[in-house]
């Protein structure tokens, strides 16, 4: 039995993979690997940045400088000698002294004679032409070729150097050369018969050659062309470019910190992102693959092991997952609009202005039509959008002078904004989940275009909103885990206790959730850390607590918007942050807050930040101002969007002063009980600002405002529990002292309630008038009677009662723990879920 022959693989290496000792080394040895199994092609390029210095050469030359233009291939040569020389000292390292050690710097010094001498014409003329300015480039792969050949030989794999030109046919387009692949082939035919492939073939890519021997070469991506080119000619089985990443990904890692590596992606879907901009592929690389039906694997140098993308016929026929989101920047987008010219001549404008822009050279990235004909927008290169202006009106000169055409309008810079996949023609509602994912962030789409293969689906957007579209598109589609990325003010009770939380809640949320919640920053009045990628949360609040140093806000803000999902976190109880919210919300950044008073402030400065939050299509979620984790919150905001009308709303809304009075009402005395209670983390930090009432009254203000009315904390009545002569106090010694002192007048007061046969609770009353044109807010300790709900609450329990019309026989309570660092957390964790789960659904 014959063994069956072993597979061919075309391997294509950049001239980044070339460019140092070390990365030559290493592409040594996976050709050396690939080798074990398979018999192998290579196709290189120039080395690092050789094509730069060649062409920085002959302008030199082209100056008259002579000297100047020798210096540069000096260079060249230098990098090229000691990349070889390094190496063969490796493999002579490892595998003993050669028996025919080759002469690297020999050959390079051979090679580049007749480049010194091209140049030293250039310099005598003083110029040069496309033509020439093909041949210098060609000396960058040829020197590379020639390196790697010699030094595959001398580590005991047999290799012969190929020049591209011998076999690689095209028209004499100087730097933008077109192959005539039918005189290629045969080329390529006839030195298959003369033995090309009996030793591992290292090919120049980027070269061709005219039928009458004039170098040429074949733009951008060239190299990859050559590789393609050559598999298609070989009967390749697969051809895997190696390049610096782990494959197609799924967006800019630059934009999206989650993007990854897709692992199937058909022709047709990389041509759509050739199409849009994406530098990983050049159509026509891409033109031999289709028609010979060879796979190409794009995979990572510096991590060999990983599988890569897979380009082939099938892709991945995942109807639910597109393949890419890309961003083409730097564009300006031109738009002609029309008024009174006739229908049958709508289209020739169209056709005018298309073919002003080709006949001028100018990029076309899209051309959109209004669908009644009268209006078209063009984009174009951001650099090209003055040229393209004018070729236009010249070519509509006559109309614009009579007013049949508007002025021209360019808007500029602005991003193209694709998504592309080939299943996504199979399913319904792509378009739709994309444009309603950017208009539910706020992101204005000034033009759209779709293909009538749906195979991919773009827009206009203005280029600052560049970051923002592409996350969000990214994480509309489910690409990976949805990322929060969290900044966190306070590191309090509650602010350690949420830290505490996401720790210990990430996995759970990743595994079963997709949500990939990441605290990047923490800033206390002192100090800040942050981490684009996530904070470690085991050491994040020693770490600010040791930090000297805090970014400022605007700073902090600025660093947050630009990750995934941006969410900021108030913990604190401190005055003044209206004024952050409103700069987050103007970022594009969400907000969750534990902290009563940006809500309390005047209502026109808590009407505007709502304002603010609609108009910038930001979260702001704040359900742990009122009743810690209880939905206090959504309930309200339930009853009033669905019509119901409240008539009252009554509730011990403090777990604080809840937990205080059970303690007195069983007998404790009022000093002991607010120690206990602060000791517990049930306080204030300042246990008075509890016992004033001002805290509950700022909870009531805060419902009392979500039912529509325009209330003003200093409206409301409040009563401490006790006096406020008492409270006046400097320090919690002599706060505990003062309600010592106090004690036998308010335990007289407790014994008449007692006496009365009710209970002692700290309540906000919420009375609309009968009308609802008004509301009266009361805040104070009472006597409830035995049958009033409050009398139930146990512990640091907190109630509401919501008597609506719908409720009103039977009030809607909302009951259950109101106090504590713990549960306070648990609410403020759960709003910042609810972040990304209402930008899912909006």
């Amino acid at each position: 039995m014959t063994s069956p022959a072993r597979p061919l693989r075309v391997m294509k290496f950049g001239g980044s993979s070339l460019a140092t000792p070390d990365r030559l080394a290493r592409v040594l040895d996976l050709v050396h690997r690939e080798a074990q199994d398979a018999r192998i092609a290579l196709v290189v390029s120039a080395m690092g940045d050789t094509t730069d210095q060649l062409i920085e050469a002959v302008q030199i030359a082209a100056s008259g400088d002579g000297d100047g233009a020798e210096a540069c291939i000096d260079r060249i040569a230098d990098v090229a000698t000691t990349n070889g020389l390094v190496v063969l000292q490796q493999i002579e390292a490892e595998r003993g002294p050669l028996a025919e050690r080759p002469e690297v710097l020999a050959a390079v010094r051979e090679l580049l004679v007749p480049l010194r001498r091209l140049l030293y014409g250039v310099s005598l003329v003083r110029e040069t032409t496309p033509q020439t300015m093909d041949l210098v480039l060609s000396f960058g792969e040829r020197l590379s070729a020639t390196v790697v050949a010699h030094l595959l030989t001398a580590g005991g794999l047999d290799a012969d150097y190929v020049d591209a030109r011998t076999w690689t046919v095209t028209d004499d387009t100087f730097g933008n050369a077109t192959v005539d692949w039918t005189a290629s082939s045969a080329r390529l035919d006839a030195l298959r018969a003369e033995g090309l492939g009996d030793r591992v073939p290292v090919c120049t890519g980027f070269l061709g050659q005219t039928p009458d021997g004039r170098t040429t070469t074949l733009g951008r991506n060239g190299s990859d062309y050559t590789a393609t080119l050559l598999a298609r000619g070989l009967g390749a089985d697969e051809v895997v470019r190696w390049t610096d990443v782990s494959g197609v990904m799924t967006a800019d890692p630059a934009l999206v910190g989650d993007a990854y590596p897709l692992e199937r992606l058909s022709y047709m879907e990389a041509l759509e992102l050739a199409n849009f901009g994406a530098r990983v592929f050049h159509p026509r690389t891409m033109i031999p693959l289709i028609e010979s039906g060879i796979p190409m694997r794009i995979r990572n140098t510096m991590q060999p092991d990983a599988p890569g993308t897979r380009v082939d016929h099938e892709g991945a026929r995942d109807t639910d997952r597109p393949t890419s989101v890309t961003s083409l920047e730097n564009l300006a987008m031109i738009g002609i609009e029309w008024r009174r010219v006739s229908f049958r001549h709508q289209a020739r404008i169209s056709d005018r202005v298309l073919r002003v822009l080709g006949d001028d050279d100018i990029t076309v990235w899209m051309a959109n039509q209004a669908a009644h004909g009268q209006a078209i927008a063009v984009v174009v290169p951001e650099a090209e959008a003055d040229r393209a202006r004018d070729a236009i009106e010249h070519e509509l000169e006559r109309e614009l002078a009579s007013g049949d055409v508007e002025p021209l309008q360019v808007r500029r810079p602005v991003t193209l904004l694709t998504l592309v996949a080939e299943a996504m023609g199979h399913t319904v509602n792509v378009a739709g989940r994309f444009f309603h994912a950017l208009g539910a962030v706020g992101v204005n789409v000034r033009a759209i275009a779709q293909g009538a293969s749906s195979r991919s689906v773009s827009c206009v957007i203005d280029a600052d909103e560049t970051s923002t579209a592409v996350r969000t598109v990214h994480g509309a589609f489910n690409f990976a885990q949805q990322r929060v990325s969290v900044l966190l003010y306070g590191r309090g009770t509650v602010g350690a206790e949420f830290v505490a939380q996401a720790r210990a809640q990430r996995d759970a949320l990743t595994r079963d959730h997709h949500v990939d919640l990441r605290v990047v920053g923490v800033v206390t009045s002192r100090g800040s850390v942050f981490d684009d990628d996530g904070l470690d949360l085991e050491h994040a609040l020693d770490a600010v607590a040791a930090a000297t140093e805090r970014e400022t806000d605007d700073a902090l803000l600025d660093r947050l918007r630009r990750l995934p999902t941006p969410v900021l976190v108030d913990c604190t109880a401190a005055s003044g942050f209206e004024a952050l919210y409103a700069k987050a919300f103007d970022a594009g950044v969400h907000v969750v807050g534990a902290n009563k008073k940006p809500l309390t402030v005047d209502a026109a400065t808590r009407d505007d930040l709502m304002r603010r939050a609609r108009d910038r299509h930001r979260t702001w979620r704040y359900e742990t101002t009122v009743g810690a984790s209880l939905p206090v919150i959504d309930t309200i905001k339930n009853l009033v969007r669905t019509g119901d009308r409240v008539l009252r709303i009554e509730g011990s809304f403090s777990g604080t002063l809840g937990y205080l009075t059970n303690e007195l009402n069983r007998g404790v005395g009022l000093a002991d009980a607010v120690r206990d209670a602060h000791a517990r983390g049930y306080t204030e930090p300042n246990p008075a600002d509890d016992l004033t009432g001002t805290d509950v009254a700022r909870k009531a203000l805060i419902l009392a405002r979500e039912l529509g009315y325009a209330v003003e904390l200093g409206a409301i009545d409040v009563r401490p529990l006790v006096p406020a002569d008492v409270l006046a106090s400097d320090g919690l010694e002599d706060l505990f002292a003062a309600l010592e002192a106090h004690a036998p007048t308010f335990d007289a007061w407790l014994s008449e309630i007692r006496d009365a046969g009710h209970t002692l609770r700290y309540l906000a009353r919420i009375l609309p008038d009968d009308d609802g044109a008004g509301v009266r807010v009361e805040v104070g300790p009472v006597g409830v009677p035995s049958d009033h709900a409050a009398t139930r609450l146990r512990g640091a329990e907190a109630f509401v009662a919501f008597t609506t019309q719908r409720y009103r026989e039977y009030p809607l309570l909302v009951q259950g723990a109101g106090a504590g660092g713990a549960v306070t957390a648990a609410g403020v964790l759960s709003d910042v879920l609810e972040v990304p789960r209402l930008a899912r659904a909006r």
